[in-house]
């Protein structure tokens, strides 16, 4: 897992259109990086919605979002039409972001054991520094917790 204060991984994934994005061509702005398990699931959607109502908020303080899960582009795309998503969601289908943010690992669920993506979100200032991490993020309220740390 990422500390607080150290520069955050660079990465290029693909958006919903599958044009790339990289971390690093946001240098001079806050980023929101938030991982998160699957494209229209109950928590998940619940999380995404609540950053969709609080975009202009964080547009206002300067900050971008970006969600990131194993989903494909076309999964995204689904997802962002369903739920009138209006900010970028990455297709990580190899995984290799969301292990080197530590934001994947063995979960258990009705004391099954399985390896899953952590519902993790990472705030980046500008400087491309980890300023906040955010673990075992709870979807309700997410968004507006964030900007309380703002």
């Amino acid at each position: 897992m990422l500390k607080v204060g150290e520069p955050a991984p660079d990465f290029e994934l693909p958006d919903q259109n599958g044009k790339p994005v990289r971390l690093s061509s946001f240098r001079g702005h806050a980023v929101v990086v938030y991982f998160y398990p699957k494209d229209d699931t109950p928590g998940c959607t619940v999380e995404a919605c609540g950053f969709r109502d609080s975009l202009e908020d964080f547009k206002k303080a300067g900050v971008h979002v970006l969600g990131i899960s194993a989903d494909n582009e076309g999964s995204h795309q689904k997802f962002i039409s369903k739920y009138s998503l209006n900010f970028t969601l990455l297709a990580d289908i190899e995984k290799s972001t969301i292990r080197k943010w530590g934001a994947w690992g063995k979960k258990s669920m009705y004391g099954k054991e399985y390896e899953g993506i952590f519902r993790t979100t990472f705030l980046i200032d500008s400087q491309g520094k980890v300023k906040k991490i955010f673990e075992k993020v709870k979807p309700e309220g997410h968004a507006k917790e964030i900007l309380s740390a703002l």
